[in-house]
Parts: structure tokens; C-alpha cells; sequence
């Protein structure tokens, strides 16, 4: 089985991302300093998988437990790096620990992959590195704008750092990024989800919180944007969807004959929805009415964000990469 190390593999889609590995054959190793993640995930990984995934409780910014965990490991066929820091509005609040932590953990992970020769790196980057579009929906040839918030800069620069390092080319590495949307849901059996710390940065966790009683009424942030009630669009992608679009990006990159090799997708469904209109689906669907009111816009954030696979350059593999995603 080939070793796949998944940074921040006890998150929310790093651990959806380990059951997908697991059942597509690969040998999923989990990198979690548990910053932003329960240990309790680990357990629910293994009533799924059927048995204990292998762990460090290391931080992958830190260079000697990384050389330390690729020592040990021996033959490692690649990575899927999701650890970082993650929240549009705390990014806005602590910039220089996010530009700290999101570019350093990029750096270690990639030094020590070339070092050692494991060759195919998944990146987990965001459609926040095309700010705010002039145009939607974004595809993968959408101009690149300035970041809304440092969380997006940190994902533009570490998307720059892999191009750069791969079209050098003194070291063979294969690279996708994925810029996803705004993954949801959990896994079928329960075992996983989204289990955030404190108070829920993202709508869904927020709006589930709320509606139990452990929250107190939703604030939208801003009705006065250019949509169609004014709220801000978010294109909503589940994720175990999302996971499997890693596993396939990953045997993607395996396919490749060149040793070096730098692609970029969208990974989204391509329909919008405004925060409005999820609060109304959460109703409907629920039967449970949520309490909410309108606040000011939030640092950081952007009118409306939707997906659309370019279906020029490069089509073929696109387009299968995102069917089999879904099982097409």
C-alpha cells in the first residue's frame, strides 16, 4: 500500500479525506498537532475504516518532527497537505500568525518531500485566491486579484511557492491544488463531521449550533451586496465529495509521465446559494424555525463565489476528474 501523509488529517476534511484513501487502497498516515481538531476523531476514523489509523501528534510546521516522521516512514508515494489556519475573519484579526503558520507548514512539508523523494503533493487551496471576481462564475483561467483577507494571501503565495519550485524543476515533484469552495456535511455514518473549536467560523456548524439552543441568533454579515437578496453566495460542495476529489487528484498526478508537474482545479458544484437562501433550506428541511438578524458586513469577506470548470485547456482530465468525484 502506498504511504499517503495527510496533514491535518483529524480535520473536518483531512479525516472525510483518510476513510476515501483508506477504501481506494492507500495507506493514509495522519500529521495533526490537534490545534484546530479532536483526538476523538481518530477513533472515529478507525470504527469506520475498521481499524487504527496511523498517527503523529507532530506539527508540520516543525522541521525536525517532520525529518524525524519521513525518516521513520521510509518510502512515502506523496502528501495531501490540509494543515493550516483557516478562518477568513480570524486571518483579518491575526494576520502574521496565519502568513506565519499556513506559509511555513507549505515550506517543511515540500523540503522534506523533495529530500526524501515522495513525489506527489495535493494541495488544499481555496477560491479565495481570486478575491473578489469581476466575474462569476470563476474558472480555473479567472484572473487572480488581490486577496480579501491574509487567509487568501497565504493561499496565493503557497500556490506561487509550488509553481515556482516544480517549473525550476532541480528535484521531481508532481503538485495539484484544488481550490474548493464551501464544503459541507459528514460522513453517512456519523462517525466524522465538522467539529470546530469555540465559536463556529463557518455558516453550517453556526446555523446547526444555533438551532440547538447552544448558540444565540445568526448574524449575516451584510445585506446590502449585489446578489439577489443581497446576502452573500457561497457555492456549497459535500464533503465526501470533496475528499474523493483528492483521492482522484492524487492517482491523477500518478499518471503523469513528466517528473515535474503543476495543475490547479476548482472543485465546487458550480450552483450558488445565498446565506439567506441556506438558512430557508436548513428550515425546510429541518421543520426547526432559526432566529437571525442582519449585521454588518465582515472583514474579509467577499460578494459571491461560484464555480465553473474551464473546459478548454486540458478538458479531458477536468472533466474526469470531476465526474469521478461523483461517482460518474
Amino acid at each position: 500500500m502506498k504511504k499517503i501523509i495527510v496533514t491535518g488529517g483529524a480535520g473536518f476534511i483531512g479525516s472525510h479525506t483518510v476513510v476515501e484513501l483508506h477504501e481506494a487502497g492507500y495507506e493514509p498516515i495522519v500529521v495533526d498537532n490537534f490545534h484546530n481538531s479532536e483526538k476523538s476523531v481518530l477513533e472515529g476514523l478507525k470504527r469506520i475504516i475498521g481499524k487504527e489509523v496511523k498517527s503523529y501528534a507532530i506539527d508540520c510546521a516543525d522541521p525536525a518532527a517532520m525529518e524525524s516522521l519521513f525518516a521513520s516512514e521510509g518510502e512515502i508515494s506523496g502528501a495531501i497537505h490540509f494543515a493550516a489556519y483557516k478562518a477568513v475573519g480570524e486571518s483579518v484579526e491575526k494576520p502574521l500568525e496565519y502568513f506565519r503558520n499556513n506559509l511555513d507548514s507549505t515550506l517543511v512539508l515540500m523540503d522534506a518531500m523533495l529530500r526524501y523523494g515522495a513525489p506527489h503533493l495535493v494541495f488544499s487551496s481555496s477560491c479565495t485566491v481570486y478575491g473578489q471576481p469581476e466575474k462569476l462564475p470563476v474558472t480555473e483561467t479567472s484572473p487572480i486579484l488581490p486577496a480579501q483577507s491574509p487567509y487568501g494571501a497565504t493561499k496565493q503565495i503557497c500556490e506561487e511557492m509550488m509553481r515556482q519550485t516544480i517549473e525550476i524543476g532541480r528535484k521531481p515533484l508532481r503538485a495539484i491544488a484544488l481550490r474548493y469552495f464551501n464544503p459541507v456535511g459528514a460522513h453517512p455514518s456519523a462517525e466524522i463531521g465538522e467539529l470546530p473549536r469555540g465559536v463556529p467560523s463557518n455558516l453550517i456548524p453556526f446555523i446547526t449550533q444555533s438551532a440547538a439552543g447552544l448558540r444565540p441568533p445568526i448574524t449575516i454579515f451584510g445585506n446590502d451586496y449585489n446578489t439577489p437578496d443581497g446576502t452573500c453566495i457561497r457555492d456549497f460542495i459535500h464533503v465526501v465529495d470533496l475528499a474523493k476529489a483528492h483521492v482522484k487528484a492524487l492517482e491523477l498526478l500518478e499518471k503523469q509521465a513528466e517528473p515535474a508537474f503543476y495543475d490547479i482545479f476548482n472543485i465546487g458544484t458550480g450552483q450558488g446559494n445565498t446565506v439567506l437562501e441556506a438558512i430557508k433550506a436548513f428550515e425546510e428541511a429541518t421543520g426547526v424555525p432559526l432566529q437571525y438578524k442582519i449585521g454588518p458586513r465582515r472583514a474579509g469577506d467577499v460578494a459571491g463565489l461560484e464555480n465553473r470548470t474551464y473546459a478548454g485547456r486540458c478538458h479531458a482530465r477536468r472533466v474526469a476528474l470531476a465526474t469521478e468525484a461523483d461517482g460518474g
